[in-house]
């Protein structure tokens, strides 16, 4: 079947507007409405038993992507997102045509259900299967990690706490080396750059190795327990994508907007039906984009939040540009922190936790 749905490419991008999340979408595992949350109470009495995935298999032969939403509870755009486009293949709108798409629209139903970042911890740090589990996301991720491992390609759709535009993050270039060696960085940029983004981002696993060993140095713990002994881990870092890489797999993180941003849903819709016709999972033929006038950053530190009373000196958006000096934030006890060299902030959190990252520095790519 030839698709009659259009990608559309959302505002704000290298990129107008998709359509947006719908209620009522019937996958491969039953009604699924993105709009329904059980309410908190009765999710603290009976954590979620379960991880509902929606499979389509072409029949003809073709690579397997995984598309994944809401691995942060309280970053519902890929959960919306999803749900259109299972609207549209239920409708027959959409037709899978080879190959095999998995989407999993809630990846931790626990802080979904919360309607926050996390259930127990970040499902997004530590990630590998786990003999013993000790918590929730650690559950998850024991089913998480053979899922990811039984696909090709990863979309990981995300958002962001304070304002700024889409952007996609990528891992590093080919490389033999121990942290993440990897021989599969052309087709990753092809993936990041069809997800529309202007800006693209790197070297994720490298800044949070030094935060580790940072932390792991560091005088007073800034956490206690189980916490202080994962934000030391050497396997920190690695998330959904660092974890797919890890098993020859390729795959991007698209951070889609803001989270309350209903554009946020546009561009995580636009960047399902891209990735769909570039791995030729579907006839339609995805917009064409090449990496001219693309902006590619890399993440070079995180800084963490250490005391309850650090607080930035204004209201930082991701991508902010500072100059070399430029005073970020304070600490408690009236200490500046600044920029050491010119660069961008990202992620900015005023309400990180202590002893997470507070934001991450970035500077234009050499």
């Amino acid at each position: 079947m030839t698709s009659q749905t259009s990608p559309n490419p959302p505002a704000g991008s290298a990129q107008a507007s998709g359509k947006s999340g719908v209620s009522g979408v019937s996958g491969a595992s039953g009604a699924f409405d993105p709009s329904e949350k059980p309410d908190c109470a009765a999710s603290v009495r009976q954590q979620p038993s379960f991880l509902r995935t929606h499979t389509f298999h072409g029949l003809a032969p073709g690579p397997r992507l995984l598309i994944l939403g809401a691995v942060h509870g309280n970053e519902t755009c890929g959960t919306h997102g999803t749900a259109s486009v299972l609207d549209d293949l239920d409708h027959g709108r959409l037709s899978i045509e080879r190959g095999t798409v998995t989407l999993l629209p809630v990846t931790n139903p626990l802080a979904y259900r919360l309607k926050q970042r996390t259930g127990d911890r970040n499902l997004n740090r530590n990630m590998q299967p786990s003999a013993i589990p000790q918590d929730f996301e650690d559950r998850v991720s024991n089913v998480l990690c053979p899922l990811l491992e039984a696909h090709d390609v990863l979309l990981d759709l995300h958002s962001f706490h304070t304002g700024g535009a889409p952007f996609v993050m990528i891992g590093p270039q080919d490389n033999t080396g121990k942290l993440e060696p990897f021989s599969r960085a052309a087709p990753e940029m092809q993936l990041a750059l069809h997800t529309g983004p202007f800006r693209i981002v790197e070297g994720w696993l490298e800044t949070y190795a030094r935060g580790v060993a940072r932390r792991a140095q560091g005088a007073q713990p800034l956490t206690a327990g189980r916490s202080q002994s994962l934000v030391t881990n050497p396997n920190y870092g690695v998330g959904t994508t660092e974890y797919m890489r890890s098993r020859g797999g390729y795959g991007v993180t698209l951070e889609c907007g803001q989270h309350a941003d209903p554009a946020a849903v546009d561009v995580a819709r636009y960047a399902i039906l891209q990735t769909l016709g570039l791995l030729g999972l579907t006839s339609q033929q995805p917009d064409a984009f090449s990496a001219e006038g693309r902006q590619i950053l890399r993440l070079v530190d995180a800084v963490d939040r250490e005391h309850a009373g650090d607080a930035f000196t204004r209201e930082w958006r991701s991508f902010d540009a500072v100059s070399a000096g430029d005073v970020i934030g304070t600490r408690h006890d009236g200490s500046p922190v600044a920029a050491q060299a010119d660069g961008f902030v990202v992620f900015p959190n005023p309400r990180a936790d202590v002893g997470s990252e507070w934001f991450y520095f970035a500077q234009r790519r050499a």
